[in-house]
């Protein structure tokens, strides 16, 4: 069997094009069935997807489009492919070619893995450049910027008192409301040692 998945990321593109052209490019291609999805790229959650990839079994056929696609990166990308074809599941990226157990498909599955390695490495060197000329300026502090000490003392006391729930007292200083709850836990929990 050959499935096709076609994904766009807004519902802007559900109503346009993108999201057709995708699944006339994968019928045009041979697939039996398109399944078709509106989440964004950087979500891990694509119920559709995910239903997919468990019907899946040897011998059966994925294609999509582009990789970006099925996946948010290219090693995500590489770990779902090369996981489809330890199963005997061919995949077939429209504008890279057929990924699979014979020479030319294990081929491109190592080119993937290789690019997926190379991108990961250098978003870590990024990373790490970027940090090491951070250290260099004065006032430099690693992580979250603290929350200014007055604006969560003036939501917990709105909490304390009652004036407000925690959502609106969290919107009236620009905080979260989870720092909010944290804040007021740490509060009753110093009101009680006294």
């Amino acid at each position: 069997m050959r499935y096709g998945y076609a994904r766009v990321s807004t519902r802007g593109q559900v109503k346009g094009n993108s999201l057709a052209e995708q699944s006339q490019q994968l019928m045009d291609s041979g697939c039996d069935e398109v399944i078709e999805e509106q989440y964004t790229g950087t979500t891990t959650e694509r119920p559709q997807l995910d239903a997919l990839l468990t019907r899946l079994s040897a011998g059966d056929t994925l294609m999509v489009t582009k990789l970006d696609r099925l996946a948010r990166s290219a090693m995500e990308g590489a770990n779902l492919i090369k996981d489809l074809t330890d199963r005997k599941v061919r995949v077939n990226i429209l504008n890279m070619g057929e990924v699979d157990e014979r020479p030319q498909g294990r081929l491109m599955l190592h080119i993937l893995l290789a690019f997926a390695e190379f991108e990961r490495d250098m978003i870590v060197e990024r990373t790490q450049a970027g940090k090491a000329i951070a250290r260099t300026k004065a006032g430099f502090r690693e992580g979250r910027p603290p929350i200014d000490r007055a604006r969560k003392d003036a939501a917990v006391d709105m909490i304390l008192k009652g004036e407000k729930s925690y959502k609106e007292a969290a919107a009236a200083v620009g905080i979260s409301k989870s720092t909010l709850i944290r804040a007021v836990r740490a509060k009753k929990a110093e009101m009680a040692i006294l």
